[in-house]
């Protein structure tokens, strides 16, 4: 029985030891593109012994209606593009390129003997809220469009898919709109051939939240979902049950407060049923909604405790899984703070008691107010560096950059853009952009850099044009990893 959730066929893949996974990175297909998969899923299929993932493909300067992509994997770290799986038709009263593809989601159904996708089906003013299915004989697709629904008459805007790896049977998740009369999440179990629903198992009811998932372990089903503010991010939620049908515990925020969840918002989950330990992971979404197509993904381990009933997200720079045993370790690596670096024109150190040696890099304004890091240890290699800082833009007022609940009339960002240069080579500046964190929150984003082998090797850190100024974020500290194995 193929089982979307449990993914104990993995024993019988042949998959080598991964490399590394890095949150929020910019992740490469084996061609040297950006993985495109936004907001989707990921099938073990035990035919082609690989890991699929699906998402929404997002096109430049299109938000929507790029159709679903699919990847392929031994590891969850190096993906192989396949096309679309969905592509969208003109002038197809469902799936244009005009239309709603969003959260796509794929499941085998044994009776049926295909695959068959299932995703939020809508128009372009969100005004049909229905569930769409599509089939194909291949997990990679085509898929072929098939019929786009209400889900036993309700509405339906986000989509989760969760199959039961006791008895197999599998359920949509929704949210049933944004109106007074809406707000809830369904928990809807399909019929045995997975083409219509048949019975609501479950309401949790008013607590106005999306992008639902569930995770299943031996011992307790837990859902996890976001809350409804577009594509800020914000502190995802999860409930606990012994059973699909409840009682549900009340929902309790599931990484550290004011990190908003990393930056992310929850969409799936997977199990790894390995040889050696059984490993739960989160398959969150970084949005950047200035350019929906340079969004990121954030995956992270997470923690279960039964005796407690807890579920906690744990934040890695770089970690390194191995999907056959379902072993994970946390990558180490060497730590250059920014109390020790060399700071330029209006760049300067500020007393800040949550800070690493108790100050913090700011003022990192153009090219000429910057920050150097120096002695740094190269490999000659490529290798992940993570820029630790804080961005404070919530503090804006008004029309400037800012945001709520922390400013009234406050507009997000969602970002400040810094430049990098390594070596002092400016025809080679890289990009890094660092989205909102909180006052005396200080979160990690990744940038890949090739340094000289040896430790004489030097970072600068500037600021890039972000949509207002110059601004780059405050920075507490550097670390650089070893280069994959």
């Amino acid at each position: 029985m193929r089982l979307l959730e449990s993914l104990s066929a993995i024993l019988l893949a042949s998959a080598a030891q991964a490399k590394y996974i890095v949150p929020g990175g910019r992740w490469q297909d084996t061609e040297g593109n950006l993985v495109n998969a936004h907001a989707g899923c990921v099938y073990f299929d035990k035919e082609s012994s690989k890991f699929w993932l699906f998402g929404e493909y997002k096109i430049e300067g299109q938000e929507e209606g790029g159709g679903v992509s699919v990847y392929s994997s031994d590891d969850l770290a190096t993906w192989e593009h396949h096309g679309l799986a969905l592509e969208p038709i003109e002038g197809h009263p469902y799936i244009s390129p005009e239309h709603i593809i969003q959260r796509p989601k794929v499941v085998y159904s044994e009776e049926a003997g295909q695959y068959h996708m299932l995703w939020h089906a809508d128009n372009s003013t969100y005004g049909w809220l229905l569930q769409g299915l599509a089939t194909s004989d291949t997990v990679a697709g085509p898929y072929e469009f098939v019929s786009a629904t209400s889900p036993l008459g309700n509405w339906s805007q986000d989509f989760g898919l969760f199959t039961d790896r006791t008895d197999g049977r599998s359920y949509a998740l929704y949210s049933n709109g944004d109106s007074v009369d809406g707000r809830d999440v369904y928990l809807t179990r399909y019929n045995t051939n997975i083409t219509a629903l048949e019975e609501v198992v479950y309401r949790f009811p008013k607590y106005d939240l999306e992008a639902p998932t569930i995770i299943q372990t031996d011992h307790s089903y837990w859902a996890l979902m976001s809350h409804k503010t577009g594509y800020r991010p914000n502190n995802v939620v999860a409930f606990r049950a012994d059973e699909l049908s409840g009682p549900w515990s009340q929902p309790f925020i599931v990484a550290p407060l004011n990190t908003r969840t990393f930056n992310s918002q929850s969409g799936f989950t997977i199990r790894i049923d390995g040889t050696k330990q059984t490993t739960y992971l989160y398959l969150g979404d970084q949005w950047d909604s200035n350019s929906l197509w340079e969004s990121r993904y954030i995956w992270l381990p997470l923690q279960i405790d039964e005796r407690k009933k807890t579920l906690e997200l744990e934040w890695h720079d770089v970690y390194d899984l191995n999907v056959k045993t379902g072993e994970w370790r946390s990558i180490k690596g060497k730590t250059y703070t920014a109390s020790k670096a060399k700071t330029n024109g209006d760049a300067y150190l500020q007393e800040a008691n949550f800070g690493t040696d108790g100050v913090i890099a700011t003022g990192i304004y153009g090219n000429d107010s910057t920050i150097t890091f120096e002695g740094i240890e190269g490999t000659g290699k490529p290798q992940w560096v993570s820029f630790y800082y804080q961005n404070t833009d919530d503090m804006g007022f008004g029309d400037q950059p800012g945001g709520t609940p922390d400013r009234i009339g406050g507009s997000w960002q969602l970002r400040r853009i810094s430049s990098v240069v390594v070596n002092g080579d400016t025809q080679n500046v890289q990009t890094l952009y660092q989205r909102d964190t909180h006052k005396g929150i200080i979160l990690s984003t990744p940038l890949q850099l090739t340094l000289k082998k040896g430790k004489r090797n030097t970072i600068t850190v500037g600021g890039l044009y972000n949509g207002f100024d110059y601004k780059g974020a405050d920075l507490d500290r550097i670390v650089v990893y070893p280069p994959e194995e």
